[in-house]
């Protein structure tokens, strides 16, 4: 096995995705994921050529126990494979406004990203978690770990767009501003749409629509992220599976008085609490929703709620492109699987001229990608599923 693999981690507060590419090729050689972290239950699973493994790690295993698992136990199996490692990425969910580009990783920019804790406080501090972890796993490619970062591809939003009506100096001084995230499964679909469409992307005007447990929209125009619906933090936007997405923010002022709550309690509250999950009083799984929206009135009205939403932006967006869009796309977990949100959505968005094939739409599912309307509809609206490992894996074979 003598090409060169990238091995890509994403690190949650309490799980560790990793996978093993070979970014020539596109292939994914072996993939796996670590989860409940830090708890009793701890536990690992993966596939390596079409097989599927699962183990139970130490009790309260961290992510360090996880990436010693995964170097000793897994890739032990496999030394061809552990040695065709040649670089490690790393997803990381907030750069700040100091890095936008993947960047090579040292001690200044640990140290920098530390500084960002305060920015992304459920992700930033489990991403260089993870970093340092893989440092001391893979202590021969120490100098060779590449943070890719989630707020990169919205770089290019304009100030009319990522300015707060709030005082300026907080911008100034704090920078308090919209950062927006997905940005490496929007910047993936951006470069798979203009690829379907047989155009280069830098022509492409398009709506991303990255809908997952987290989800966000983005506007883009020219190939560049225009206009994104999370800000600040993940929290704003769309209805998500626990995060609340817009409110009025006096409410939750009004909210900490009435329920004399804990700063730590309201950001729980809006972030763990909310959305889908909040709205049903049950469940955030959009499968369960799925399920009893015609038979549970909750769960309807939560559709219906996150459905309204997602309409809303993408009107809204869909003015900022000149009259030129090329394509509304769906993706993530719930855009590429449910076929009930994407039906829905699209008929409130005939004033736009989108008609939908429902019989196109049915069979878009489970990794299937393509158009969904008719050949005859003003414009198109279509599935494709991201990657966003091999992203991070492309961007990281710059730096072998």
């Amino acid at each position: 096995m003598s090409q060169h693999h990238i091995l890509v981690i994403n690190c949650g507060s309490s799980s560790l995705k990793f996978s093993i590419i070979q970014p020539k090729t596109e292939e994914t050689l072996l993939s796996g994921l670590a989860e409940c972290l830090h708890l009793p239950e701890a536990k690992i699973s993966w596939k390596y050529q079409g097989e599927k493994y699962q183990a139970q790690l130490a009790d309260k295993a961290n992510h360090a126990d996880a990436l010693n698992f995964v170097t000793n136990k897994i890739l032990s199996d496999y030394p061809a494979l552990k040695q065709s490692i040649k670089a490690i990425g790393h997803r990381v969910t907030h750069g700040g406004e100091k890095y936008s580009q993947p960047t090579l990783i040292t001690p200044e920019v640990i140290d920098n990203l530390a500084t960002l804790f305060e920015l992304a406080p459920l992700h930033n501090p489990a991403n260089v978690m993870g970093i340092k972890a893989s440092q001391i796993a893979f202590p021969h490619l120490q100098d060779k770990n590449v943070a890719v970062f989630d707020t990169g591809f919205h770089a290019t939003l304009p100030p009319h767009a990522y300015l707060y009506p709030l005082p300026i100096e907080f911008y100034e001084k704090y920078g308090i501003r919209r950062y927006g995230f997905h940005g490496i499964s929007h910047y993936y679909i951006a470069c798979k749409t203009a690829e379907y469409l047989g155009k280069p992307r830098s022509e492409l005007n398009m709506i991303s629509c990255h809908l997952g447990n987290g989800a966000s929209i983005t506007a883009i125009k020219n190939g560049e992220s225009i206009d994104t619906s999370m800000g600040f933090t993940p929290c704003e936007g769309l209805v998500m599976g626990t995060r609340c997405g817009d409110v009025d923010p006096a409410l939750l002022i009004y909210l900490k008085q009435k329920l004399d709550i804990s700063t730590e309690e309201t950001s729980d509250l809006i972030n763990k609490k909310s959305g889908l999950l909040g709205l049903t009083g049950s469940s955030s799984d959009f499968r369960y929703i799925t399920e009893h929206y015609e038979k549970d009135e909750k769960c309807r009205i939560a559709l219906e709620v996150y459905i309204h939403r997602l309409v809303k932006y993408i009107g809204a967006y869909a003015m900022l492109l000149d009259n030129k869009l090329d394509a509304v796309v769906f993706t993530g977990g719930i855009g590429e699987n449910s076929e009930l949100v994407r039906r829905l959505v699209l008929q409130k968005l005939t004033i736009l001229g989108f008609e939908l094939d429902q019989e196109r739409n049915l069979s878009a599912r489970f990794g299937q990608y393509g158009q969904i309307t008719t050949d005859c509809s003003q414009h198109s609206a279509y599935v494709i599923p991201t990657n966003e490992e091999l992203v991070i894996a492309k961007y990281t074979a710059e730096y072998i």
